[in-house]
């Protein structure tokens, strides 16, 4: 597993592979709670919440189940904030206290060509116009408005499309205009084939 700190130690993020064994390490309490979800997103979640305990751990918590509401949303330990996120092979978590941040989410996809039929979906006219063509085949914008929703969700339970969402890479910022609601510190992260984003809403 591969660690990563940022903003002095106060925000912790991980990534790791999955594997085949990680539907094991769920708790019968996150069993429960993930329904009648297939191997598959078991094992997925499973891997995801390995990688939030051993960060959890780092900051002195005990090993402890990681629910989630009926929405989805994980659960954490009080003072804390974090967001999960897993792909078919790979999974990370982030976490982070509360004093400093109010949400955090974080996504994770393939670094590759995005579909170009996906490029209006996603991009915004003004972030059609703010980008060059490069840059919107690439995942970039889909992950940092993934990222957006899972710390926005939290907050306000109200759903964002990706048009609700304009992301302002040079300032790093992320914008919710329906909320006019900002999110700071835009951060990628590449390992190996894979690209990952954490959106952090500051206190």
């Amino acid at each position: 597993m591969e660690i990563i700190t940022f903003d002095q130690q106060n925000i912790l993020v991980g990534i790791r592979p999955i594997e085949p064994a990680d539907e094991s390490t769920l708790y019968a309490s996150e069993v429960t709670s993930t329904g009648r979800a297939v191997p598959k997103v078991r094992r997925q979640s499973g891997a995801a919440r390995v990688i939030a305990r051993t960060l959890l751990g780092q900051l002195g918590f005990p090993p402890l189940p990681i629910l989630k509401t009926r929405s989805g949303v994980p659960i954490w330990p009080a003072g804390m904030v974090g967001s999960l996120a897993h792909h078919d092979t790979v999974a990370a978590a982030a976490i982070a206290g509360t004093k400093r941040i109010a949400a955090l989410g974080i996504d994770i996809e393939p670094n590759e060509p995005l579909p170009e039929n996906l490029i209006e979906l996603i991009a915004t006219p003004n972030e059609q116009r703010m980008y060059d063509l490069r840059l919107l085949q690439r995942w970039d914008l889909f992950v940092l408005k993934e990222a957006v929703y899972k710390a926005y969700f939290p907050l306000y339970n109200d759903f964002l499309e990706f048009q609700d969402v304009e992301i302002d890479l040079p300032a790093r910022l992320g914008y919710v205009p329906k909320k006019l609601h900002i999110f700071a510190r835009v951060t990628c992260f590449q390992q190996c084939n894979w690209v990952g984003v954490f959106m952090a809403d500051m206190r």
